[in-house]
C-alpha cells in the first residue's frame, strides 16, 4: 500500500490557527505552581511542626495534602491556623495538579486534532488541482525547483521520504503541498493527482530511484512531461528510454557552466538574472491552442509590451526573432522574455 492521501497540504492553504503554543504555556505555568506549592507547603509545615520533625517530613506532609492522598499526618495539626494553611494547600495544590493533567490531556489530544484536520482540508484541497507540477525530491536540487516554481506562480506537490526535509524547509516554504514517502510509490503519485499533472521532476539524489520514478509516472500517466535528474551520464540513455522528456546532469551542467563563466561571463549574467531574480525577466514558452485567437506577432507585442517575442517553434524548427507579420496557428509555441509574471499578461494577449 502507499501512503494514505490524508498527508497532504494545499499549496496557498492557510494554515489553522493552533492552540498548541498556548496549551504549553498553560502546561508550564501550572509545573511553575505545582513547584511553588510544594516548596510554599514544605517550608509551612516545617515551622509548625515540633522538634523531631525534618525536612523529608514536611515534603511528605505536602505531597499527601497536595495530591489528597491521605495516609496520615506526619506532622499533626493542632490548631485551626494550621489546619486552615493544610486545607489551602489542599485545595489549591490539587486544581494546580489537576488543571495540568488536564492541559496535558488536551496537548495530546489537541496535536491530534490538529493534525487531522489539517490533513482532511489537504485532502480536499489536492483534488482540485490541475495543471500542477509533481516534485520528487525535496533535495537541494529539489528546493531549487520549488523556489523558481513557486516564484513564478505555478503550484506543485513535493514527494520526498523524509519529512523533515519538509519541516526544516516550513519557514520558506510556507504553504508547501507535499507527501511523505517514496516518490516510485503509484499510490503516492495517484495522490498527488498525477492524471490531472503537468509535469513531474524526478531530482532525488538516486539515479535508480529517479529511472523508477519516471517509469511510474509514465504509467500512470502517459501524456505528463517527465525531468529526470542524472547524476551519472551513463544512466542518461536509460532515462530517455524509460520515457524521460528531458535528462539533466548536474555534474555535466556545472561543467559547462564553469567553463561558459570563464568564456562569456556577460551572458552568463544575463542567463543568472532569469533565473535567480525574482524581479526581472524570465524566459517563457506558451504553446498556442485551438481556442487562442489567431494573433500576429505584432499583435501580440501590442497587446503584452512587457513581452519580447524570441523565437516560435514550429514543429521541429525554431524561428528565431519572427517578423510582426507572422500569424500564429495551433500547434505553434511561443518562446517569450517576459517579467516574473508575465506569463499571464502573455496569455491574456492570446484570447
Amino acid at each position: 500500500m502507499g501512503l494514505p492521501s490524508w498527508r497532504r497540504a494545499k499549496h496557498h492553504l492557510p494554515m489553522r490557527h493552533t492552540q498548541l503554543p498556548r496549551i504549553l504555556q498553560r502546561i508550564y505555568a501550572a509545573i511553575a505552581l505545582l513547584l511553588f506549592m510544594a516548596v510554599f507547603g514544605t517550608l509551612g509545615f516545617y515551622s509548625v511542626a515540633d522538634e523531631q520533625a525534618t525536612w523529608s517530613d514536611a515534603l511528605h506532609m505536602t505531597l499527601i495534602t497536595i495530591t489528597t492522598v491521605g495516609y496520615g499526618e506526619i506532622i499533626p495539626l493542632n490548631n485551626l491556623g494550621e489546619r486552615l494553611f493544610a486545607g489551602l494547600i489542599a485545595l489549591t495544590g490539587f486544581g494546580t495538579v489537576t488543571f495540568l493533567f488536564t492541559s496535558l490531556a488536551t496537548f495530546f489530544l489537541e496535536s491530534d486534532f490538529d493534525y487531522s484536520l489539517r490533513r482532511r482540508r489537504m485532502e480536499k484541497a489536492i483534488k482540485k488541482l490541475k495543471g500542477h507540477y509533481i516534485l520528487c525530491g525535496f533535495g537541494r536540487v529539489g528546493r531549487n525547483v520549488a523556489h523558481e516554481l513557486v516564484t513564478t506562480g505555478r503550484e506543485f506537490v513535493a514527494i520526498d521520504s523524509d519529512e523533515e526535509q519538509f519541516e526544516a524547509q516550513r519557514e520558506h516554504f510556507p504553504h508547501l503541498l507535499h507527501l511523505h514517502g517514496d516518490a516510485t510509490d503509484d499510490d503516492l503519485l495517484l495522490a498527488a493527482d498525477i492524471a490531472d499533472a503537468a509535469g513531474v521532476f524526478a531530482v532525488t539524489g538516486d539515479d535508480s530511484r529517479n529511472l523508477m520514478i519516471i517509469l511510474t509516472a509514465r504509467q500512470l500517466n502517459p501524456k505528463v512531461r517527465v525531468v529526470a535528474r542524472c547524476h551519472e551520464l551513463r544512466n542518461a540513455q536509460k532515462m530517455r528510454k524509460a520515457g524521460a522528456d528531458t535528462v539533466i546532469s548536474p555534474d555535466f551542467t556545472g561543467g559547462m557552466r564553469i567553463a561558459s563563466s570563464m568564456i562569456r561571463p556577460h551572458v552568463v549574467t544575463f542567463l543568472d538574472e532569469m533565473l535567480r531574480s525574482e524581479h526581472k525577466v524570465r524566459l517563457e514558452e506558451v504553446p498556442i491552442a485551438e481556442h487562442h485567437s489567431l494573433r500576429t506577432v505584432g499583435e501580440i507585442k501590442q497587446r503584452c509590451p512587457s513581452c519580447v517575442i524570441l523565437s516560435i517553434r514550429t514543429g521541429p524548427d525554431f524561428i528565431f526573432n519572427p517578423a510582426d507579420a507572422m500569424i500564429l496557428h495551433p500547434g505553434h509555441t511561443l518562446i517569450a522574455m517576459v517579467p516574473p509574471q508575465g506569463r499571464d499578461e502573455l496569455l491574456a494577449a492570446l484570447s
